[in-house]
């Protein structure tokens, strides 16, 4: 079925919070197409995980407007904070932490979205408070 694929892969990684790589192969086999094209879109698009992530997912903002209002040293201090880059996940399990283009809270800039809660005006401190009060839920 044509244009398939895109769904799919949303409903696996929906399901399972990626796309593992046996399932590239069922997904080629099921719309008749390669390996290879299943792999190129998962790799082509940052949406799309060929890796468990961690417990809870921090999204920051790297669009024009919230670099404008200072998210680059946001991101900066989310790296050091949490001790990795993006696409990577914390040594406990808890964090894992991705790039995003657009939460769409541009009037509210910088912004990060921690699993589904979308945050705006986001300063350090705000940041380190988040980050603590995720932790003591865990």
């Amino acid at each position: 079925m044509p244009g398939a694929l895109l769904p799919i892969l949303h409903g696996v990684q929906d399901a399972l919070g990626y796309v593992p790589p046996d399932a590239v192969h069922l997904i080629a086999v099921a719309l008749n197409i390669s390996r290879a094209e299943v792999h190129g879109v998962i790799s082509f698009y940052h949406h799309f995980r060929s890796k468990p992530v961690a417990r809870h997912v921090l999204y920051v903002c790297r669009a024009e407007a919230c670099q404008s209002m200072g998210a680059v040293a946001l991101e900066a201090h989310a790296k050091k904070t949490l001790g990795i880059e993006f696409h990577e996940s914390t040594a406990d399990g808890v964090f894992t932490l991705e790039p995003v283009y657009c939460l769409g809270n541009c009037a509210c800039s910088p912004a990060v979205m921690l699993d589904q809660e979308l945050h705006g005006r986001m300063t350090v401190e705000k940041f380190d408070s988040l980050i603590q009060a995720t932790r003591r839920s865990v």
